[in-house]
């Protein structure tokens, strides 16, 4: 690196560089309006649902809306390029931003005047919507950080300055509507929020913005060599009808489990979805399109349906099916094309890799709260800010391993901590009778009461202190891994793709493992979860013997790194 190499500041300094430059100040506030949304529809949301007496199945099939955060790739092209009426006037990326904004207003005021107890089909139906506005947003806030980047504001303080705003909303939908929420309603708690969200959209409205430029990724598509456009629209209608099938079924069934039920017929039940639609799923989102890529690279191989000179054709329907091959087919295409049959093992890890601790995500408030009768207070500083703290150590732990002891043991140690986790929650459920001895040996029951707390209190810091430093270590192991698979040619769409494919798996398995809750429990649930963390630690371990048996240059997408 030279001299001239642009240094991230942190804590104070950030929050002082962030204020320097209308484009920095306006990172900030983007990136807080960024993760508001996610906090309150996706965690905080639970809480509500689990108070006023929503079933754990019912909650884990409305926690599939946030499968919108998993699959924005596929309406990223549509985002990117087309130009809105009227808001288009604002800008290119700021036009889409206000939008999103405006939707997420209108779904939380629409939260606000609906009972979830009374009407939790409208209740879903807003929560939809502002999750889906939440996720078109950030599309549009990822593509602004990168575009207005300049000297003054390099895109290394702008994507620092915007996880500060992504963080600070994280505690406020997080952290602090809870703390509202034991004072106050929780409407109340959802309308303060939607103001802020009004004040968002004020300052969004005062940023910069950039001019249309072309897609170098779509412009080397007319080179010749490439696939013809008539084979790329057929394989583009392939995947796409094999996508648009899938995300049909999940909100079908979605719509009926949410919607009443006659008298005397029974509820759908997520546990039968599961069995007879999950497989199809997976084969249609996963299997489909790594078949479509594999076909495509062996036409090109052999010299078949390619371009025998450059396409000068143009046409915005020609513009808008390049941006969207792009997005679905060439980034698989690229993969399988530097890994081979190698790529099965690869998508085996990445949907198996975080299932023991992302699938009970939805669940974990209904749990503090209404299982173990904790107060909101206390929720709101154990899970939100102390286990915020105890995360970034995992990341930090994680970071660290990764440089000290190399890439595959610890991504393998990070597919086995996550395990026991489930193992110290199904023992908290239990009544704690393994964690009071390890607290009384750490004299960790003393040190709360010292400060004034209680052993109860004292356990559920215990429990969430290994949780988020586990699934700390092993976000940040999975990350790199993540990072060191895809192609610099594709890194950000082909991330997207990947790392998608953790939602779509650990979502599915919300829903029957909600239904599970209501029938035997969260302490047996727990570790039936916990077992499936035994597919990750195998697949891992292929993973493993595989990379070291290639060669390591094709393998990391030409950075010369091993895979």
């Amino acid at each position: 690196m030279s001299g001239s190499a642009v240094t991230r500041p942190k804590g104070w300094r950030l929050f002082v560089a962030a204020l320097r430059t209308r484009k920095s100040a306006s990172m900030l506030a983007l990136g807080f309006s960024s993760g508001l949304p996610n906090a309150l529809l996706i965690g905080t949301l639970t809480a509500w649902l689990g108070e006023v007496g929503v079933k754990m199945a019912t909650i884990g099939v409305l926690s599939w809306i946030g499968l919108t955060y998993a699959f924005k790739f596929l309406w990223s092209p549509l985002v990117d390029r087309l130009q809105l009426p009227i808001l288009g006037k604002l800008g290119r990326r700021k036009s889409w931003i206000v939008l999103c904004q405006g939707l997420m207003i209108v779904a939380l005021l629409g939260i606000v005047v609906t009972d979830p107890a009374q009407q939790i089909g409208t209740f879903a139906m807003f929560a939809f919507l502002g999750s889906l506005g939440s996720a078109t947003q950030d599309i549009a806030i990822d593509g602004w950080r990168i575009d207005v980047a300049d000297e003054d504001a390099p895109v290394e303080l702008l994507s620092a300055v915007n996880q500060l705003g992504y963080r600070a909303a994280s505690i406020v939908g997080g952290a602090i509507a809870l703390y509202m929420a034991a004072r106050m309603s929780w409407p109340t708690v959802y309308l303060v929020m939607a103001v802020i969200m009004g004040l968002m959209l004020l300052i969004a409205l005062g940023a910069p913005d950039t001019k249309r430029v072309p897609s170098e990724a779509v412009q080397a598509l007319s080179e010749a060599g490439e696939i013809r456009p008539r084979t790329r629209a057929v394989a583009l209608l392939i995947v796409g009808i094999s996508w648009i099938w899938a995300i049909g079924s999940l909100i079908g069934f979605m719509i009926s489990m949410l919607a009443d039920t006659p008298p005397g017929a029974p509820r759908p039940s997520p546990s039968d979805f599961l069995k007879y639609h999950g497989p199809a799923i997976v084969i249609a989102t996963v299997l489909v399109p790594l078949a479509v890529a594999a076909v495509l690279n062996w036409l090109k191989t052999q010299g078949r349906q390619v371009q025998s000179e450059r396409d000068t054709v143009t046409s915005p329907a020609r513009t808008a099916a390049n941006h969207l091959y792009g997005a679905l087919v060439a980034p698989l295409a690229d993969l399988v094309a530097r890994l081979g049959w190698g790529v099965l093992i690869v998508i085996g890890l990445i949907l198996t890799y975080a299932l023991c601790y992302n699938v009970w995500g939805s669940f974990a408030y209904p749990f503090y709260l209404e299982f173990m009768h904790y107060s909101k207070d206390e929720v709101a500083f154990a899970s939100k800010v102390f286990g915020i703290i105890m995360s970034i150590i995992g990341v930090s732990l994680g970071g660290y391993l990764f440089a000290k002891i190399g890439r595959f043991p610890t991504v393998l140690i990070g597919a086995i901590l996550p395990i026991f986790g489930n193992f110290v929650y199904a023992d908290l459920a239990d009544g704690s009778p393994h964690i009071d001895p390890v607290m009384h040996v750490l004299r960790l029951d003393s040190l709360a009461v010292a400060f004034g707390s209680d052993e109860r209190m004292a356990r559920l810091l215990l429990t969430i202190s290994y949780e988020n430093i586990s699934t700390g270590l092993a976000l940040a192991a999975f990350v790199a891994f993540l990072s060191g698979i895809v192609s610099k040619k594709f890194a950000a769409v082909q991330y997207a793709v990947l790392s998608s494919l953790t939602f779509l798996i650990g979502s599915l398995g919300k829903g029957m493992a909600g239904e599970m809750i209501d029938k035997y429990g969260y302490a047996d649930v727990f570790r039936y979860v916990a077992a499936v963390g035994l597919l990750a630690i195998l697949f891992v371990l292929l993973e493993w013997w595989r990379a070291s048996r290639v060669p390591t240059v094709i393998e990391a997408g030409n950075t010369g790194e091993p895979a």
